[in-house]
């Protein structure tokens, strides 16, 4: 058995636990194949992102831990701790994975809704008679 990398992945209310084993490039996510856990095209094609830019697709399984948000959170914090397990096992990719924005965690996250009005800015409509 090969060695295992670890790392740890957020976009928005999800969080992932990522780890890469050097294999056939199988994926495993909440104990199921990606075809399985992710319905869509797109979200299986952002998960194998980091594996497209740094030219390393079928060269590691993946096995993932996933929860919180919805399916496009899920393959964002997904995504995240692939390219960060990448680092570990290529620190000279660093700069690959860097220019195409996969080690940034995305802050977007939903704002909260406010008092006194009907959303986090939208207001109550206002009736003037």
């Amino acid at each position: 058995m090969g060695e295992r990398y670890y790392a740890t992945g957020r976009r928005k209310t999800s969080v992932a636990r990522v780890w890469l084993e050097p294999g056939k490039g199988t994926f495993e996510i909440n104990n199921r194949s990606l075809d399985d856990f992710f319905g869509r095209e797109t979200l299986k094609m952002i998960v194998n992102q980091p594996f497209e830019v740094t030219d390393t697709r079928g060269m590691f399984d993946v096995c993932a831990t996933v929860r919180g948000g919805g399916m496009s959170g899920q393959a964002g914090a997904i995504k995240h701790g692939i390219a960060k397990a990448l680092l570990e096992v290529q620190p000279e990719r660093r700069e690959t994975l860097k220019k195409a924005g996969f080690l940034t965690r995305d802050p977007r996250v939903k704002e909260r809704k406010k008092y006194g009005r009907r959303g986090a800015r939208a207001s109550f409509q206002y009736s003037k008679r």
